[in-house]
């Protein structure tokens, strides 16, 4: 083999999972397997796709061997294949954040236009944690908490927080988490805990992020 069709091969071979990742819909597919496994129709479901479109784009990232299938009985869930694939899309959603201004000002806005708080990161989290005094409040959905959340988290899905309020403490400062900075789950909730009277701030990041720094996790499936 000759050093031109060497690389040739290499940046072609490379172009497939490049490809597979060019499409918004599969991209957000990938942030919500980073939650854990989901049937094809929890994937439509939660990315307002048909069933029929959500298992097209599956089969083009099985196929770039992103993601990987596992059967349950009858019923066959979708997984990343590995960490490396949440680390490529961490990787490439920073980069949009950091490069592309439209993105940065699309979250910016979107944030100030409907929910005026700030955040906080990983660390200062961390922080946090050491001075004691919070409730960490996990809103994503309970498969999603129960497949893996932030140690000593608290679940209360977004759907039934306004009727659970009375189980958080209001003298903890409550900081709220979902799936990731792209995810509005987390700024429904501090918008509606403020209201409340609660003292309330959302995770700038997400439980994947938190799991990918090698942060203490639990899981509740048995």
């Amino acid at each position: 083999m000759h050093k031109r069709e060497f690389k040739n091969r290499v940046y072609e071979e490379l172009s497939k999972i490049t490809k597979a990742l060019a499409n918004p819909h599969r991209l957000e597919i990938i942030e919500l397997l980073a939650q854990g496994e989901f049937s094809v129709e929890q994937i439509a479901s939660q990315t307002s796709l048909s069933v029929a479109n959500a298992s097209q784009h599956l089969q083009v990232l099985k196929a770039s061997q992103l993601v990987e299938i596992t059967r349950q009985g009858n019923f066959i869930h979708y997984r990343l294949a590995n960490a490396n694939v949440f680390k490529a899309w961490k990787a490439l959603r920073e980069l949009g954040v950091e490069r592309i201004a439209t993105i940065e000002k699309l979250v910016r806005d979107f944030r100030q236009s409907k929910f005026k708080f700030e955040s906080v990161t990983i660390d200062e989290l961390i922080k946090k944690i050491e001075s004691g005094k919070i409730t960490i409040l996990d809103v994503r959905p309970e498969a999603e908490f129960n497949s893996g959340h932030i140690a000593n988290a608290v679940s209360i899905p977004i759907d039934q927080l306004p009727k659970r309020l009375k189980e958080l403490p209001k003298r903890n400062e409550i900081i709220t988490y979902c799936r990731g900075p792209f995810c509005v789950y987390a700024d429904e909730a501090v918008a509606l805990l403020n209201k409340a009277g609660y003292k309330a701030i959302r995770l700038e990041e997400g439980f994947p992020d938190w799991q990918f720094e090698g942060l203490p996790i639990e899981a509740s499936i048995s």
